[in-house]
């Protein structure tokens, strides 16, 4: 009996040091720029306030809301189903208080800014994503991460993706319009694209759902 119950304490002790190994959670966190199709627009500037004060500014971000394949609805209403995007990783930041971001809604000729907070409850989402298991999975996230929709109008949404990877919405704001335009003013007012054909045919005929993010 004594040899069946040290046996087991080892297993178990053993389960305790692989936790590690099994669940080898990141240093950083990440987020991700979204749009709606068609909805083109580019990431000027984000700036992460974590919760010890510290910033971390980076340049650019990509595009968001690129060309989607033509079927014949209105598929730039409302968010889209699958939410992602390129991943900034946010590396030496503890989780956000407030995001900064700056960008350009090309589809509309508009620069917006806004300021995001990140409450709470969204910073708990972040946290619980990497300490438990997916229930679905039985499998652990690497690291914690934020989804930032982008959308006409001056609209920014916030996600925290949980354990299993499914979008919850954390936050909302209504940006502001950047007075000195795209680029700061620093490139004769130009946009960073053209808007494409499909989606110049697509706001001839549906026009620019606002009121639907």
């Amino acid at each position: 009996m004594k040899k069946l119950i040290t046996l087991v304490s080892l297993m178990l002790c053993s389960g305790c040091h692989s936790y590690g190994k099994e669940n080898p959670q990141s240093l950083w966190w990440s987020i991700a720029f979204k749009g709606p199709p068609y909805m083109l627009g580019e990431v000027e500037l984000r700036v992460v306030e974590d919760i010890n004060g510290k910033h971390f500014p980076r340049s650019g971000g990509g595009a968001v809301g690129t060309d989607a394949p033509e079927d014949g609805t209105e598929s730039a209403r409302g968010w889209p189903r699958i939410l992602g995007g390129s991943i900034e990783p946010v590396t030496g930041a503890a989780l956000p208080k407030r995001i900064f971001v700056r960008w350009q809604s090309v589809v509309e000729a508009q620069t917006y800014r806004a300021w995001v907070d990140i409450p709470e409850e969204g910073r708990e989402v972040m946290r619980v994503s990497t300490d438990q298991r997916c229930p679905k999975t039985q499998r652990y996230r690497y690291h914690a991460s934020l989804i930032m929709g982008l959308a006409p109008g001056g609209i920014v949404q916030v996600w925290a993706s949980d354990s299993c990877y499914d979008a919850i919405k954390i936050a909302r704001a209504q940006a502001e319009i950047e007075p000195l335009g795209p680029s700061q003013g620093k490139n004769d007012g130009r946009y960073a694209y053209k808007i494409g054909e499909k989606t110049q045919r697509y706001i001839e005929h549906y026009g620019i759902p606002y009121g639907s993010w």
